[in-house]
């Protein structure tokens, strides 16, 4: 299976791809390791954006997009471009999407400890909350 760990911080999707076969994890390579929603108030740019995640998702053959969940109140609360990110994500129809809340990823984290420590995994250093998002739903 390929799923793509996706965490979103302010106006952009930070993804990973990872895909599990046999038991066996790997990372293939991306064309993008982040995109952005610029002018979000504008739908075409929404749009724009939304068929960017599409072509992906088609040109890689993802089968599922897992998304770190954000509380919606309080001190650490996603803001409002975030939210339309996210949306825009879950009404793709050719791909499902799950949003994976931070308690979820640490109790699998805790079960199925990650293999590889993530600095010998050739991601940049932004990428380690979308890596750990889609490791713990593969080991679910």
């Amino acid at each position: 299976m390929r799923v793509c760990g996706i965490e979103i911080k302010g106006s952009e999707a930070i993804l990973c791809l990872m895909s599990k076969d046999q038991g066996l994890f790997s990372l293939p390579d991306c064309r993008l390791n982040r995109l952005a929603l610029t002018q979000d108030y504008d739908a075409e740019s929404v749009r724009k954006f939304q068929f960017a995640m599409k072509k992906l998702i088609e040109d890689y053959k993802i089968e599922h997009l897992i998304i770190k969940e954000r509380p919606q109140k309080g001190k650490f609360a996603g803001g409002a471009v975030g939210f339309k990110i996210e949306a825009a994500l879950q009404l793709i129809e050719s791909c499902p999407t799950t949003i994976m809340s931070g308690t979820a990823q640490k109790e699998q984290i805790k079960r199925h400890p990650l293999p590889v420590d993530f600095k010998a995994t050739g991601l940049k250093a932004f990428q380690e909350t979308a890596y750990i998002t889609a490791y713990a739903f593969l080991t679910r």
